[in-house]
């Protein structure tokens, strides 16, 4: 199976360094095949037997164990990710502002539906499958929507612009 890891926070500050090169070389060590990492921000593809949930457990245990890092992991399949683009609900206005959160599990839609909209106006916001799809017209320098999501998350997510996701879709279907 073609796996996308998507690695939370990675080498944003000090203390979530990590090499491109150590990450390739632990989902090696994890006997997974075809490994390659796409930008500094800690996205890994590779091929794996097993489901997402046990490869992102694994994952996970091996930057703890092996480098320190705790990290949450979030991880699709190939076949995943190419319903993530297919199933966009937003226009992609400008794929550099335009961005997919990546959940763990199901968005909390009943909490969604409570934010306001107009509280992170201009900035617009649909909810996917484990996903959503976020607008930032103004740019991330200071959104106000993530602090609102943050609040109705239920466990880990990570955010990619629309650059990274569908360039990721794209290794992905040629592993």
């Amino acid at each position: 199976m073609r796996y996308v890891a998507l690695l939370r926070g990675i080498n944003v500050n000090p203390a979530t360094a990590l090499a491109m090169a150590d990450l390739r070389a632990l989902l090696e060590r994890l006997g997974y095949g075809n490994v390659r990492t796409h930008l500094r921000s800690g996205n890994a593809l590779f091929t794996a037997d097993g489901d997402a949930g046990s490869v992102a457990a694994a994952i996970e245990r091996g930057l703890r164990e092996e480098l320190g890092l705790s990290v949450a992991v979030i991880v699709r399949t190939a076949e995943q990710l190419r319903g993530v683009v297919e199933h966009n609900p937003l226009e992609v206005r400008d794929p550099a502002r335009f961005a997919v959160v990546f959940l763990s599990r199901p968005p909390d839609r009943e909490g969604l539906a409570s934010i306001d909209p107009a509280a992170y106006a201009p900035e617009e916001m649909r909810a996917g499958e484990r996903e959503l799809y976020v607008y930032f017209p103004d740019g991330l320098r200071r959104p106000k929507l993530p602090p609102l999501l943050d609040r109705h998350s239920a466990g880990p997510a990570t955010m990619r612009n629309w650059n990274t996701v569908t360039r990721l879709l794209s290794l992905a279907e040629d592993l």
